[in-house]
């Protein structure tokens, strides 16, 4: 259970919400989202504060250090109820006074008038999908903004703390393109940066390209990325997990909690938490979930008590995707046991890939660490 106690937010229990409306779907993406519903949003964020309320009363003692906004795209709403659903969190919740409040944003449309209205009710972190600074690669993604777009709403973003993404393994993508990717986040002010491989899904229309064989391979994508990794590093970015990259200081809080397996609620459709050792995932299907919520019911569809053999590999699994790696000492008193004595086997088979460090902690080697699923299978036993 998170630590009421505990003074440092990013060690407290996050709060996600989903908001599943945009303006048009890219072609990659494979996140529960409605183009063309957008008119749902006022009557779907009364069935989310409605959620938040119906799980008051079971999440009381808790305080949460970080508050997200994903989707979709929260910023193609009003962003009055963006704001409505901070002020409901803050009502119901015991909401550090310091928590990390974010919210994604697409170029497109951002506004100042919309930044205003976030910052009035404590937002102090936002995450920009900037993805390519080529207008070609940006159309191949099916993104609706242009470089010129991103530019636009970074001078707005300019002295603030927020997140520009990247995506690498696009089709025609070469080093040059990475190159420009890699500045325009940097020159335009962005404290954080999240680098992604495109991971083609089956049923996207990205996925064709991936069955033609017109993306990158794995050999490919490990150069780009490795190639990225260095230009970041050259403008102050510090890798502190596998795709992540910030200024020091401006790692990501609610991130930070997902890969040190602490405690989150999700609210709104699709939306995923891990409370109590139990993970429970919301409905896909936007009627469903609104449903659901007027009859005073739980819109969860999956919900699993994780086993202390699940427990332990998630443990290891989400801490060596990080810079820092998995606390010995921590696992130790967690769960009683040797990280030695109960991933004998694949510790053995991977020494080579992992190294201890004078803090007392295993991690990756970072030579290797883009490649870490390779690692981390074996130790799924």
């Amino acid at each position: 259970m998170c630590d009421i106690n505990h003074k440092k937010s990013e060690n407290l229990c996050g709060v996600y919400v989903h908001i599943p409306f945009c303006k048009a779907k890219c072609r990659y993406c494979d996140f529960t989202s409605y183009p063309g519903k957008i008119g749902y949003a006022e009557a779907y964020m009364a069935c989310v504060y409605k959620e938040m309320k119906l799980r008051a009363g079971e999440l009381a003692g808790r305080r949460f250090g970080s508050l997200y906004f994903g989707g979709g795209t929260p910023s193609a709403i009003d962003a009055k109820l963006i704001a409505g659903a901070v002020r409901q969190i803050r009502k119901l919740y015991d909401l550090a006074p310091d928590a990390e409040i974010t919210v994604e944003l697409n170029p497109e449309s951002v506004t100042a008038e919309k930044l205003a209205v976030y910052k009035s009710v404590g937002v102090n972190r936002f995450s920009m999908g900037m993805q390519a600074a080529s207008d070609a690669l940006l159309e191949e993604l099916g993104r609706i903004h242009t470089v010129a777009g991103f530019r636009k709403a970074a001078a707005l973003l300019r002295g603030e703390n927020f997140n520009a993404d990247i995506m690498i393994g696009l089709k025609g993508q070469t080093l040059a393109d990475i190159k420009a990717a890699a500045e325009l986040a940097a020159e335009s002010g962005a404290k954080h940066v999240s680098m992604y491989a495109l991971t083609p899904e089956d049923g996207t229309p990205m996925y064709s390209d991936y069955l033609n064989g017109d993306l990158p391979d794995g050999d490919e994508v490990a150069e780009q990325y490795e190639y990225g990794r260095k230009l970041l590093a050259a403008h102050g970015y510090r890798r502190y997990e596998v795709s992540n990259f910030a200024q020091p200081g401006f790692e990501s809080r609610h991130n930070r909690n997902y890969w040190r397996r602490g405690e989150y609620i999700g609210f709104g459709v699709a939306a995923s938490s891990f409370m109590a050792g139990r993970r429970f995932t919301n409905t896909r299907d936007l009627d469903d979930y609104i449903k659901c919520i007027l009859s005073d019911h739980y819109p969860v569809v999956d919900d699993e008590k994780i086993g202390e053999q699940d427990a332990k590999f998630e443990r290891v699994m989400l801490a060596l995707r990080t810079a820092e790696g998995l606390d010995l000492a921590a696992y130790r008193s967690e769960f009683g046991t040797e990280f030695e004595e109960d991933f004998a086997a694949p510790f053995k088979k991977n020494a080579r890939y992992l190294e201890k460090t004078d803090e007392g902690t295993l991690r990756i080697k970072e030579e290797y660490l883009f490649v870490q699923n390779r690692i981390l299978v074996d130790f799924l036993q």
